[in-house]
């Protein structure tokens, strides 16, 4: 039997079976009966923290509800011994708000001698890895300053949440199971690290394929538990997304909050109008015959170096361009969905898409929590706490690579 706070098998903490608890009989571990003890200061809380993007994978595969699915995946990580399991959405909600924020600001900052626009999402970690480690100036100066949700979700889990429990940061291992395997990447820069103490945000990443793969090779038996909340709340709290066909939909988001709050205009639906394919699509704002904001997606890297290649031009007509470098989003990140010869299986996928649609919609600004987290976490929306904790800093090709930074 194993330890409850310790991945070793053996260990000195005195476990009991259900008859022996009914009995208060302490039995003593193999470990103990040869004398070894176990180093209670190399005890870790396991936390893992779980991509939206990544349930209706499960769900699909397992053939039950997004609800269902979570519900399973939370117990199967618990059987192994994970504390704590959560919804990186919150994290989203930050990310989302804050390149509003900013998007509002670089538009009224716009000029032609020191142009802010366009602004390019920095959500996907394998379009910034490109832009930094390839393309540096003039693309890394349009890349959104506001961190990913991982990043952001490393600083909630090792900051805020180790706060609450009065634990130190490197007391929690932290991991995240995401949809792509850029993320591994990401979770390897030095950038993502608590702005308090130091540690790393996130510890280790595994891919939603990696975990079914575990699921479907454990004869652990499993009982089924809800997720947790930053909050220790006992309620169980609905899922719900984001308003992006297969991401967090930077685009939708930022477009309604910038008509609003440049224009006072109201936007309803967003209407997405595909153009070279159907990863590259266009919405705009239009009044009195003027665009007033013309917004752009653009999915794969077929799509994003024609994005670079006319914004080097200076022929570039879109205020804001939401960049991911997975072809279909994130629903379709090379981590999950994918058939034994590493082709996309589209069947698959096609459930997934259905399954996300049918999640609720909430808009992160609806978010109680978030804004509570902006003034009993950061000091506020405005506070020199945000930047740090929500913001970041890119390199350009000039930096040394991660001697770990290799090509997925």
């Amino acid at each position: 039997m194993k330890c409850e706070h310790c991945t070793r098998k053996e260990c000195s903490k005195k476990t009991k079976t259900d008859d022996q608890e009914n009995a208060s009989v302490d039995v003593p571990s193999p470990a103990q009966e040869n004398g070894e003890k176990c180093d209670t200061s190399e005890h870790k809380v396991l936390a893992v923290s779980l991509c939206p993007q990544s349930l209706p994978y499960f769900a699909a595969k397992f053939s039950l509800s997004v609800t269902d699915a979570s519900r399973r995946l939370c117990g199967f990580l618990k059987s192994l011994g994970v504390h704590y399991v959560f919804d990186t959405t919150i994290a989203a909600d930050f990310s989302i708000l804050e390149s509003q924020k900013e998007f509002v600001r670089r538009f009224r900052q716009h000029n032609e001698e020191e142009p802010a626009l366009p602004m390019l999402t920095s959500a996907c970690p394998g379009w910034v890895r490109y832009a930094e480690r390839v393309l540096g100036h003039p693309v890394t100066p349009h890349l959104c300053t506001a961190k990913s949700p991982q990043q952001i979700m490393g600083s909630l889990v090792k900051d805020y949440f180790a706060r609450r429990q009065n634990l130190s940061p490197d007391k929690i291992f932290h991991v995240i199971v995401a949809p792509c395997y850029d993320k591994k990447l990401e979770a390897l820069q030095e950038d993502v690290l608590t702005a308090s103490r130091g540690s790393r945000g996130t510890d280790c990443v595994l891919t939603s394929g990696e975990i079914a793969q575990m699921m479907e090779q454990s004869d652990v038996s499993v009982r089924e538990a809800a997720l947790d909340t930053l909050f220790g709340d006992v309620k169980e709290e609905e899922l719900r997304r984001h308003d992006g066909a297969g991401s967090d939909g930077y685009l939708a988001h930022i477009f309604r909050h910038a008509a609003k709050e440049l224009f006072n205009e109201d936007v309803g639906e967003v209407t997405y109008r595909a153009l070279r394919n159907k990863d590259f699509q266009e919405v705009t704002l239009e009044k009195s015959g003027e665009v007033l904001l013309r917004f752009a997606a653009a999915y794969g890297f077929r799509n994003i170096q024609n994005v670079v290649l006319k914004l080097k031009k200076g022929k570039f007509p879109y205020h804001f361009v939401e960049v991911l470098a997975c072809a279909g989003g994130c629903l379709n990140g090379r981590g999950q969905a994918q058939t034994a010869d590493g082709r996309t299986d589209k069947a698959l996928l096609q459930k997934m898409k259905g399954i996300y649609a049918d999640i609720p919609v909430q808009l992160p600004e609806a978010s109680t929590h978030v804004q509570e987290l902006y003034q009993e976490w950061l000091d506020g929306t405005d506070s020199p706490r945000v930047q740090e904790a929500l913001h970041t800093a890119y390199q350009g090709p000039g930096q040394p690579a991660d001697s770990r930074d290799i090509k997925w």
